[in-house]
């Protein structure tokens, strides 16, 4: 950030245990994530390529090259271990991951019929191995939306306990799932449980709107841990960090002097 004579809040540097920014890359060219890691580099924390684009991407390899020469992370997406577990490929998932040298994994049951008990088995499994960042939520709305918050809370210690080092909350790409009704309004009763109740440092939430994001950055603080950014989104998000933005201007100001 450049020099400034404004006060604005502490933000936390990386290599950041809050505060987290991750990117979902759902097929970026290679040019196009290149300008974005030299625009905002230092406030991107992570890159999720999303679903199954890491089968399908000619350029992985450079993106990979490009995020590690800028301490950024990746992992592939969620999906893409729920169809090797449907197909009953596990294994053939850990030796993909191991190939791409990825030091995390995301673990997830958003689509296919697993439950959270099994899905904590193969968070114990890759914990040796990996850093898991396990994910709570369907990625079907109506689904989503019987999960009461007392389960979404079990499921979450559920995952820590496993050995999960972060547990992302659903709300998919499109933010309609998940945290969010289908209309995309934020279940907000949801967020007040699980905030109050959960360490906030060990959660990431998925927040792809600018609305989503506000609303974390004022609920939880400039060093809320948020997902599912948009790629050219990442410089508007650390402005609602820093109250920089009409969202959250007002939100860090202490009483007047």
């Amino acid at each position: 950030m450049h020099p400034t004579t404004l006060t604005l809040p502490d933000r936390s540097v990386k290599p950041r245990r809050s505060g987290l920014t991750m990117v979902v890359d759902g097929g970026v060219p290679f040019g196009a994530l290149r300008d974005i890691v030299s625009s905002a580099g230092p406030y991107l924390d992570f890159v999720k390529f999303g679903w199954g684009t890491a089968l399908v991407s000619r350029e992985l390899g450079d993106k990979i090259e490009l995020l590690r020469n800028n301490d950024i992370e990746f992992y592939f997406g969620g999906t893409l271990f729920e169809k090797h577990v449907m197909q009953d490929r596990f294994d053939d998932f850990c030796v993909l991951c191991h190939e791409w040298s990825c030091r995390f994994v995301e673990v997830s049951n958003g689509t296919i019929p697993l439950s959270n008990v099994e899905k904590t088995g193969y968070v114990r499994k890759l914990a040796g191995e990996f850093t898991v960042i396990s994910e709570v939520g369907f990625k079907d709305a109506g689904r989503s939306d019987r999960l009461g918050p007392r389960r979404w809370i079990e499921y979450v210690e559920e995952d820590l306990a496993a050995g999960a080092q972060l547990v992302t909350l659903e709300a998919r790409e499109s933010g309609s799932a998940g945290i969010c009704h289908a209309d995309g309004q934020l279940r907000v009763g949801l967020v007040e449980e699980v905030v109050s109740e959960l360490p906030v440092d060990s959660l990431l939430f998925e927040a792809p709107t600018t609305a989503l994001q506000a609303h974390m950055v004022r609920r939880v603080g400039p060093d809320v841990n948020l997902g599912n950014v948009a790629p050219g989104g990442v410089l508007a998000l650390e402005t609602l960090r820093l109250g920089l933005r009409a969202d959250t201007l007002t939100q860090f100001e202490g009483p007047a002097q």
